[in-house]
Protein backbone atom coordinates (compact mmCIF):
# COMPACT_ATOMS: atom_id res chain seq x y z
CA UNK A 1 0.00 0.00 0.00
CA UNK A 2 1.29 3.41 -1.18
CA UNK A 3 0.10 6.07 1.20
CA UNK A 4 1.09 9.95 1.27
CA UNK A 5 2.29 11.18 4.56
CA UNK A 6 -1.12 13.04 5.72
CA UNK A 7 -2.35 9.44 5.40
CA UNK A 8 -0.43 7.80 7.75
CA UNK A 9 -2.19 8.45 11.02
CA UNK A 10 -5.55 6.73 9.73
CA UNK A 11 -3.48 3.67 8.14
CA UNK A 12 -1.83 3.26 11.18
CA UNK A 13 -5.49 2.84 13.20
CA UNK A 14 -7.08 1.00 10.37
CA UNK A 15 -4.94 -2.17 10.22
CA UNK A 16 -1.39 -3.73 11.22
CA UNK A 17 1.07 -4.21 8.63
CA UNK A 18 4.54 -5.85 9.02
CA UNK A 19 6.52 -3.78 7.09
CA UNK A 20 6.41 0.17 7.47
CA UNK A 21 8.74 1.74 4.68
CA UNK A 22 8.90 5.68 4.83
CA UNK A 23 10.98 7.25 1.77
CA UNK A 24 11.95 10.77 1.24
CA UNK A 25 14.38 13.97 1.27
CA UNK A 26 13.34 16.31 3.76
CA UNK A 27 14.98 14.81 7.06
CA UNK A 28 12.20 16.13 9.80
CA UNK A 29 9.54 15.39 7.88
CA UNK A 30 10.77 11.81 7.54
CA UNK A 31 12.16 11.86 11.60
CA UNK A 32 8.53 12.61 12.43
CA UNK A 33 6.97 9.87 9.61
CA UNK A 34 9.26 7.92 11.61
CA UNK A 35 8.43 8.59 15.51
CA UNK A 36 4.34 8.50 14.82
CA UNK A 37 4.91 5.22 13.64
CA UNK A 38 6.91 3.90 16.58
CA UNK A 39 4.65 5.73 18.87
CA UNK A 40 1.55 4.41 17.60
CA UNK A 41 3.07 1.06 17.87
CA UNK A 42 4.70 1.18 21.28
CA UNK A 43 1.29 2.08 22.62
CA UNK A 44 -0.04 -0.61 20.84
CA UNK A 45 2.90 -3.29 23.47
CA UNK A 46 5.31 -3.23 20.91
CA UNK A 47 8.34 -2.13 23.81
CA UNK A 48 11.11 -3.14 22.76
CA UNK A 49 13.37 -1.80 20.08
CA UNK A 50 16.11 -2.54 17.49
CA UNK A 51 18.34 -0.39 15.22
CA UNK A 52 20.42 -0.85 12.70
CA UNK A 53 21.88 1.14 10.28
CA UNK A 54 22.26 -0.34 6.61
CA UNK A 55 25.10 0.03 3.91
CA UNK A 56 26.58 -2.25 1.57
CA UNK A 57 28.03 -4.21 3.98
CA UNK A 58 26.03 -4.47 6.84
CA UNK A 59 25.53 -8.01 7.64
CA UNK A 60 21.66 -9.45 6.96
CA UNK A 61 22.52 -12.27 9.03
CA UNK A 62 21.48 -9.85 12.12
CA UNK A 63 18.49 -9.33 10.45
CA UNK A 64 17.32 -12.52 10.58
CA UNK A 65 19.01 -13.57 14.00
CA UNK A 66 16.15 -10.82 15.43
CA UNK A 67 13.41 -11.89 12.95
CA UNK A 68 13.34 -15.86 13.24
CA UNK A 69 14.86 -17.01 16.80
CA UNK A 70 11.69 -15.69 18.56
CA UNK A 71 11.16 -17.47 22.23
CA UNK A 72 7.34 -17.31 23.46
CA UNK A 73 8.40 -14.94 26.38
CA UNK A 74 9.72 -12.30 23.99
CA UNK A 75 8.87 -9.00 23.79
CA UNK A 76 6.90 -7.56 20.72
CA UNK A 77 9.45 -5.53 19.04
CA UNK A 78 9.82 -2.70 16.54
CA UNK A 79 13.41 -3.93 14.05
CA UNK A 80 14.61 -0.37 12.53
CA UNK A 81 16.30 -0.25 9.20
CA UNK A 82 17.84 2.72 8.45
CA UNK A 83 18.87 2.68 4.78
CA UNK A 84 21.82 4.91 3.62
CA UNK A 85 20.88 4.29 0.00
CA UNK A 86 17.57 4.47 -1.41
CA UNK A 87 17.39 0.62 -2.44
CA UNK A 88 18.58 -3.10 -1.03
CA UNK A 89 21.26 -5.34 -2.34
CA UNK A 90 19.78 -8.53 -3.04
CA UNK A 91 20.58 -10.11 -0.17
CA UNK A 92 18.44 -7.32 1.89
CA UNK A 93 15.80 -8.66 -0.73
CA UNK A 94 15.08 -11.86 0.15
CA UNK A 95 15.58 -11.29 4.35
CA UNK A 96 12.98 -8.57 3.92
CA UNK A 97 10.85 -11.17 1.51
CA UNK A 98 11.43 -13.84 4.04
CA UNK A 99 9.96 -11.82 6.66
CA UNK A 100 7.00 -11.09 5.40
CA UNK A 101 6.34 -14.66 3.90
CA UNK A 102 7.09 -15.27 7.78
CA UNK A 103 4.03 -13.46 9.06
CA UNK A 104 5.06 -12.63 12.67
CA UNK A 105 2.50 -10.79 14.27
CA UNK A 106 5.20 -9.97 17.38
CA UNK A 107 7.58 -7.80 15.14
CA UNK A 108 7.44 -4.49 13.29
CA UNK A 109 10.20 -4.12 10.83
CA UNK A 110 10.58 -0.04 9.91
CA UNK A 111 12.64 1.04 7.36
CA UNK A 112 13.61 4.80 6.58
CA UNK A 113 15.59 5.81 3.21
CA UNK A 114 16.06 8.47 0.75
CA UNK A 115 13.46 8.82 -1.54
CA UNK A 116 12.91 5.56 -3.46
CA UNK A 117 13.37 6.45 -7.21
CA UNK A 118 10.72 5.39 -9.68
CA UNK A 119 12.64 2.73 -11.36
CA UNK A 120 12.90 0.88 -7.97
CA UNK A 121 9.50 1.28 -6.96
CA UNK A 122 8.81 -0.22 -10.65
CA UNK A 123 10.15 -3.47 -9.75
CA UNK A 124 8.29 -6.84 -9.32
CA UNK A 125 10.30 -7.25 -6.23
CA UNK A 126 9.50 -4.13 -4.96
CA UNK A 127 5.59 -4.18 -5.71
CA UNK A 128 5.62 -7.89 -4.15
CA UNK A 129 6.96 -5.65 -0.75
CA UNK A 130 4.34 -3.15 -1.26
CA UNK A 131 1.61 -5.39 -1.71
CA UNK A 132 1.86 -6.29 2.04
CA UNK A 133 3.72 -3.22 3.83
CA UNK A 134 2.70 0.33 4.26
CA UNK A 135 4.96 2.57 2.05
CA UNK A 136 4.92 6.00 3.09
CA UNK A 137 6.33 8.88 0.49
CA UNK A 138 7.63 11.81 2.03
CA UNK A 139 7.69 15.28 -0.63
CA UNK A 140 9.63 18.29 0.55
CA UNK A 141 7.37 21.03 0.89
CA UNK A 142 7.39 23.51 -1.78
CA UNK A 143 7.36 27.03 -1.41
CA UNK A 144 3.52 26.77 -2.28
CA UNK A 145 2.38 25.16 0.86
CA UNK A 146 5.33 25.99 3.32
CA UNK A 147 3.64 29.18 4.65
CA UNK A 148 0.49 27.00 5.66
CA UNK A 149 2.63 24.52 7.48
CA UNK A 150 4.58 27.29 9.15
CA UNK A 151 1.35 28.99 10.02
CA UNK A 152 -0.47 25.50 11.42
CA UNK A 153 2.74 24.82 13.62
CA UNK A 154 3.09 28.18 14.91
CA UNK A 155 -0.48 28.41 16.15
CA UNK A 156 -0.21 25.25 17.68
CA UNK A 157 2.56 26.90 20.32
CA UNK A 158 0.39 29.89 20.47
CA UNK A 159 2.18 32.15 18.15
CA UNK A 160 -0.20 34.08 15.75
CA UNK A 161 2.49 35.32 12.89
CA UNK A 162 1.28 38.67 10.93
CA UNK A 163 1.21 38.13 7.44
CA UNK A 164 4.66 39.97 6.53
CA UNK A 165 6.16 38.13 9.22
CA UNK A 166 5.05 34.77 7.94
CA UNK A 167 6.26 36.07 4.33
CA UNK A 168 9.80 36.99 5.58
CA UNK A 169 9.86 33.77 7.76
CA UNK A 170 9.23 31.93 4.73
CA UNK A 171 11.79 33.43 2.83
CA UNK A 172 14.45 32.55 5.76
CA UNK A 173 13.83 29.01 6.12
CA UNK A 174 12.55 27.38 2.52
CA UNK A 175 14.42 24.61 2.16
CA UNK A 176 15.49 23.66 5.44
CA UNK A 177 11.97 22.44 8.12
CA UNK A 178 14.93 21.79 10.42
CA UNK A 179 15.58 25.31 10.99
CA UNK A 180 11.93 26.30 10.82
CA UNK A 181 11.49 24.26 14.16
CA UNK A 182 14.25 25.71 15.54
CA UNK A 183 12.85 29.52 15.19
CA UNK A 184 9.24 28.27 16.38
CA UNK A 185 11.22 27.61 19.47
CA UNK A 186 12.46 30.95 19.94
CA UNK A 187 9.67 32.47 19.29
CA UNK A 188 8.34 29.87 22.20
CA UNK A 189 10.64 31.03 24.68
CA UNK A 190 10.26 35.09 23.63
CA UNK A 191 6.84 34.34 24.39
CA UNK A 192 7.10 32.77 28.03
CA UNK A 193 4.69 31.95 30.21
CA UNK A 194 1.83 34.11 27.54
CA UNK A 195 -1.34 32.76 26.21
CA UNK A 196 -0.96 33.99 22.36
CA UNK A 197 1.51 35.85 21.17
CA UNK A 198 1.05 38.09 18.16
CA UNK A 199 4.62 37.73 15.88
CA UNK A 200 5.26 41.18 13.63
CA UNK A 201 7.45 41.20 10.88
CA UNK A 202 10.48 43.71 12.55
CA UNK A 203 10.68 40.65 15.38
CA UNK A 204 11.21 38.04 12.70
CA UNK A 205 14.12 40.16 10.92
CA UNK A 206 15.80 40.45 14.01
CA UNK A 207 15.61 37.15 15.63
CA UNK A 208 15.59 34.96 12.09
CA UNK A 209 19.12 34.55 10.05
CA UNK A 210 18.55 33.75 6.24
CA UNK A 211 18.73 29.70 6.99
CA UNK A 212 16.89 28.66 3.45
CA UNK A 213 18.70 26.19 1.30
CA UNK A 214 18.15 25.42 -2.38
CA UNK A 215 19.48 22.93 -4.91
CA UNK A 216 19.48 22.98 -9.02
CA UNK A 217 15.84 21.84 -9.11
CA UNK A 218 13.84 24.58 -7.20
CA UNK A 219 15.99 27.06 -8.93
CA UNK A 220 15.06 25.62 -12.12
CA UNK A 221 11.48 25.76 -11.29
CA UNK A 222 11.63 29.60 -10.69
CA UNK A 223 13.04 29.92 -14.22
CA UNK A 224 9.91 27.73 -15.32
CA UNK A 225 7.47 29.70 -13.77
CA UNK A 226 8.91 32.98 -14.82
CA UNK A 227 9.86 34.22 -11.15
CA UNK A 228 12.93 36.45 -12.09
CA UNK A 229 13.62 37.88 -8.40
CA UNK A 230 13.19 34.18 -6.68
CA UNK A 231 15.73 32.47 -9.50
CA UNK A 232 18.11 35.27 -9.26
CA UNK A 233 17.94 34.91 -5.12
CA UNK A 234 18.48 31.15 -5.38
CA UNK A 235 20.98 31.37 -8.07
CA UNK A 236 23.37 34.24 -5.68
CA UNK A 237 22.73 31.26 -2.94
CA UNK A 238 24.26 28.20 -4.77
CA UNK A 239 27.23 30.41 -5.75
CA UNK A 240 27.74 31.46 -2.19
CA UNK A 241 27.66 27.45 -1.62
CA UNK A 242 30.25 27.32 -4.24
CA UNK A 243 27.59 24.74 -6.28
CA UNK A 244 30.01 23.76 -9.12
CA UNK A 245 28.41 25.64 -11.86
CA UNK A 246 28.13 22.39 -14.60
CA UNK A 247 25.61 20.90 -11.82
CA UNK A 248 23.70 23.91 -12.78
CA UNK A 249 23.59 23.92 -16.31
CA UNK A 250 23.42 20.08 -16.38
CA UNK A 251 19.70 20.10 -14.78
CA UNK A 252 18.91 23.57 -16.98
CA UNK A 253 19.74 21.62 -19.88
CA UNK A 254 18.24 18.28 -18.72
CA UNK A 255 14.89 20.47 -18.15
CA UNK A 256 14.87 21.98 -21.54
CA UNK A 257 15.43 18.78 -23.64
CA UNK A 258 12.64 17.20 -21.42
CA UNK A 259 10.71 20.13 -22.28
CA UNK A 260 11.42 20.49 -26.10
CA UNK A 261 8.92 17.48 -27.31
CA UNK A 262 5.75 18.92 -25.22
CA UNK A 263 6.43 21.99 -25.94
CA UNK A 264 6.29 20.90 -29.73
CA UNK A 265 3.21 19.67 -29.01
CA UNK A 266 1.46 22.02 -27.53
CA UNK A 267 2.11 24.45 -30.84
CA UNK A 268 1.07 21.01 -32.85
CA UNK A 269 -2.50 21.73 -30.96
CA UNK A 270 -2.17 19.02 -28.19
CA UNK A 271 -4.38 19.56 -24.55
CA UNK A 272 -2.05 20.43 -21.32
CA UNK A 273 -3.41 17.85 -19.31
CA UNK A 274 -2.87 15.19 -21.99
CA UNK A 275 0.78 16.36 -22.75
CA UNK A 276 1.75 15.73 -18.60
CA UNK A 277 0.08 12.89 -18.36
CA UNK A 278 1.87 11.21 -21.23
CA UNK A 279 4.80 12.36 -19.51
CA UNK A 280 4.59 11.51 -16.28
CA UNK A 281 5.26 14.58 -14.59
CA UNK A 282 5.71 14.57 -10.33
CA UNK A 283 2.58 16.19 -9.06
CA UNK A 284 5.26 18.45 -7.08
CA UNK A 285 6.01 19.87 -10.19
CA UNK A 286 3.24 19.63 -12.64
CA UNK A 287 2.60 23.29 -12.21
CA UNK A 288 5.78 24.35 -12.97
CA UNK A 289 6.07 22.63 -15.96
CA UNK A 290 2.42 23.36 -17.08
CA UNK A 291 3.29 27.21 -16.86
CA UNK A 292 6.57 26.52 -18.76
CA UNK A 293 4.73 24.66 -21.84
CA UNK A 294 2.31 27.19 -22.06
CA UNK A 295 4.31 30.06 -22.24
CA UNK A 296 7.70 28.62 -24.25
CA UNK A 297 7.95 28.39 -27.70
CA UNK A 298 10.04 25.69 -29.69
CA UNK A 299 12.22 28.47 -31.05
CA UNK A 300 13.26 29.82 -27.86
CA UNK A 301 14.19 26.28 -26.34
CA UNK A 302 16.63 26.04 -28.93
CA UNK A 303 17.74 29.75 -28.84
CA UNK A 304 18.36 28.43 -24.56
CA UNK A 305 20.52 25.18 -25.52
CA UNK A 306 22.73 27.03 -27.88
CA UNK A 307 23.53 29.37 -24.99
CA UNK A 308 23.99 26.96 -22.49
CA UNK A 309 26.95 25.83 -24.92
CA UNK A 310 28.09 29.23 -24.45
CA UNK A 311 27.68 28.54 -20.37
CA UNK A 312 29.57 24.92 -20.33
CA UNK A 313 32.49 26.54 -22.63
CA UNK A 314 32.77 29.46 -19.29
CA UNK A 315 32.93 26.45 -16.91
CA UNK A 316 35.48 24.93 -18.45
CA UNK A 317 37.88 27.52 -19.04
CA UNK A 318 37.44 27.49 -23.22
CA UNK A 319 35.82 31.14 -22.97
CA UNK A 320 37.34 34.23 -21.18
CA UNK A 321 33.53 34.41 -19.90
CA UNK A 322 32.28 34.39 -15.91
CA UNK A 323 30.51 31.05 -15.82
CA UNK A 324 27.79 32.43 -12.89
CA UNK A 325 27.00 35.66 -15.28
CA UNK A 326 26.83 33.14 -18.25
CA UNK A 327 24.16 31.06 -16.33
CA UNK A 328 22.64 34.23 -15.09
CA UNK A 329 22.13 35.30 -18.40
CA UNK A 330 20.54 31.81 -19.56
CA UNK A 331 18.27 31.57 -16.65
CA UNK A 332 17.01 35.42 -17.41
CA UNK A 333 16.07 34.54 -20.87
CA UNK A 334 14.28 31.16 -19.43
CA UNK A 335 12.51 33.07 -16.83
CA UNK A 336 11.01 35.08 -20.01
CA UNK A 337 13.30 38.19 -19.31
CA UNK A 338 15.17 40.04 -22.05
CA UNK A 339 18.93 39.72 -21.17
CA UNK A 340 20.41 43.00 -21.92
CA UNK A 341 23.40 44.51 -23.29
CA UNK A 342 26.27 47.05 -22.03
CA UNK A 343 24.31 49.69 -23.82
CA UNK A 344 21.22 48.63 -22.16
CA UNK A 345 19.46 47.31 -24.48
CA UNK A 346 18.04 44.09 -25.21
CA UNK A 347 20.89 41.34 -27.08
CA UNK A 348 20.32 39.92 -30.42
CA UNK A 349 19.13 36.44 -30.42
CA UNK A 350 20.31 34.06 -33.28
Amino acid sequence: MKIKTDQLARTLKANAHPVYWLNGDEPLLLQEAADQTRQYHRDAGFTDRETHTVDRNFNWGKFRQSTENLSLFAERKIIELRLLQPKLEDEGKLALADFLEADTADLIVLISSPKLESSVMQTKWFKSIESRSVVVQIWPLDRENLPRWLEARMLQANISPEPDALKILVDRVEGNLLAAVQEIEKFKLLAGASATIKLDAQTVMQIVADNSRYNAYQLVDAALVGDLARTQKILNALQAEDVYPLVILGAITRELRILQPMVEKRENGQPLTAILQSARIFFNRKQAVRTAISRLSSSLIWELLERALLVDQACKGMSPANPWDELNMLLIRLSGSQVCTATGHPAETS
